[in-house]
């Protein structure tokens, strides 16, 4: 038994107490009061749900929005790779510098993993899809 329903039978419980206390003339009054404390209590939980009805077709109409807009531009993409090599040469000269060869092979597994990632994030099927030769010879994704 839920919390909620607990405490709606203890007000029905009260309000049967009192009926039998005050007799049958208070017994209008009293069964419209406990109807007003179901109402709103039905009134409060169909107000949550349309509230989180409303979130949730927020957030799909959200993740929709991104979805269909592209998720990078040419200039992002070369601004990324701008980026990247200009801190690529600082990153070598360290790795370089405090591990020799193979503090640079390091850096660079690192600034290639960085770019083979956002790689993937803006090209979702780059590394996963690989096209089959059809049975007549042509090319088929």
């Amino acid at each position: 038994m839920d919390a909620r329903d607990a405490d709606l039978k203890k007000e029905l419980d009260a309000t049967l107490q009192a009926r039998r206390e005050l007799g049958e003339e208070y017994e209008s009054a009293l069964v419209d009061s406990f109807l007003e404390k179901v109402d709103q209590r039905i009134d409060g939980a169909v107000e949550r749900r349309v509230r989180r009805q409303f979130a949730e077709q927020q957030m799909v109409a959200a993740r929709d929005s991104r979805s269909s807009r592209a998720t990078d531009s040419w200039g992002e993409r070369f601004g990324f790779g701008i980026v990247s090599l200009v801190l690529a040469i600082p990153l070598s000269a360290i790795g370089a510098g405090t591990g020799h060869l193979p503090g640079l092979i390091v850096s660079w597994i690192g600034i290639v993993g960085v770019n083979a990632v956002q790689a993937v994030r803006t090209n979702p099927g780059l590394f996963g899809t690989r096209r089959r030769p059809a049975k007549d010879g042509d090319w088929e994704g």
